[in-house]
């Protein structure tokens, strides 16, 4: 069987979107690569590699001549933010991502691409106006400083050789992990109703146009630089909680005000942000190179992680195993 890609590197592949980015290449890579601090037996054509995200090493050999390298590198911002956390934060994304870049910038062969993920919370709280690449105005506060400094030190290095792309990632929907098991079991509860006055912007991807957005970029050697991932029709808060608790067949979802979720964010060690903050981001860029989502809208993607809809994308233990099936048979 020939593949499209002879390897792709996941550096912190091991995390959600990193399973999901490793079902999704499986069938078209023959290598995949994950760099890790955990050892992990090989799987078929999925290997990891240790390294520690600091210093170099043996690993850096891994990334000679691959087609693709992805940097998902970065600690978990569902947390506290603390001054110890906000050092983790921090250190987790800068030191990775600058010994890559110093890495790539030796390497007589290096990477085509480097795909470096960063976030839509880049952008300003927004309620007035949808943000974009080219008029999206950037906003301030700990996540903001994040992201900038997260993308300063992807550009720290010059890659001549190597094509760059800082992804900003909106919130990531599937059945597996992240946000949405979390969201369904409050809707499951009844407690699923909007979160502070609701009207706060979510601008969200389905885990299946993650994956395949990467590719899109890998097989459009043009596109560079600063990209949204984002599905084009963002929606309230209040919207979203409704169409998970139509579609889930829960007809009861109690609301929960801004007080009440900062009293739990405390008892649960998180951060109202995540929640309060008004996301409303659009993927310009993407569009505009001729990249078609397919799941543009909330209700069609709540269908398919619910699988309550027409489609059959994933399987709910196993990401993007039914890929194939659906491929074959729109082709």
């Amino acid at each position: 069987m020939i593949m499209k890609y002879k390897k792709i590197v996941l550096a912190g592949g091991n995390g959600y979107l990193g399973r999901v980015l490793t079902n999704y290449y499986k069938d078209k890579a023959s290598e995949i690569v994950i760099l890790s601090r955990h050892e992990k037996q090989a799987e078929a054509n999925i290997r990891t590699v240790i390294w520690d995200g600091k210093t170099w090493g043996k690993w850096a050999a891994e990334l000679v001549k691959a087609d693709i390298l992805i940097n998902l590198c970065g600690k978990n911002v569902n947390c506290r933010y603390t001054d110890k956390n906000k050092k983790e934060i921090f250190a987790s994304r800068l030191l990775p991502t600058e010994l890559l870049g110093k890495t790539i910038h030796d390497l007589v062969e290096p990477p085509k691409l480097w795909i470096n993920l960063s976030s839509a919370t880049i952008y300003r709280h927004a309620e007035d106006r949808p943000q974009d690449e080219e008029t999206g105005e950037i906003g301030t506060g700990f996540s903001v400083d994040v992201c900038n400094a997260w993308e300063n030190a992807f550009n720290k290095y010059d890659t001549p050789k190597t094509r760059k792309v800082a992804l900003r990632m909106g919130i990531v929907l599937g059945r597996s992990d992240s946000v949405f098991p979390r969201l369904l079991n409050l809707v499951k509860l009844g407690m699923g109703g909007k979160q502070g006055d609701g009207k706060q912007y979510v601008s969200w991807v389905h885990e299946l146009d993650a994956a395949r957005s990467t590719e899109w970029l890998a097989d459009h050697p043009e596109l560079e630089g600063i990209f949204n991932c984002t599905a084009p029709y963002p929606v309230k808060n209040a919207e979203m909680m409704k169409a998970i608790r139509n579609i889930n067949g829960t007809l009861i979802g109690l609301p929960a005000p801004a007080w009440l979720l900062k009293a739990g964010a405390v008892f649960i060690g998180t951060e109202t942000e995540l929640i309060l903050k008004s996301r409303w981001v659009l993927p310009k860029r993407l569009i505009d190179s001729g990249f078609k989502f397919e799941f543009k809208k909330i209700q069609d993607a709540v269908s398919e992680i619910l699988g309550k809809g027409d489609y059959a994308f994933f399987d709910n233990l196993n990401p993007l195993k039914r890929v194939d099936s659906h491929q074959q048979a729109v082709s």
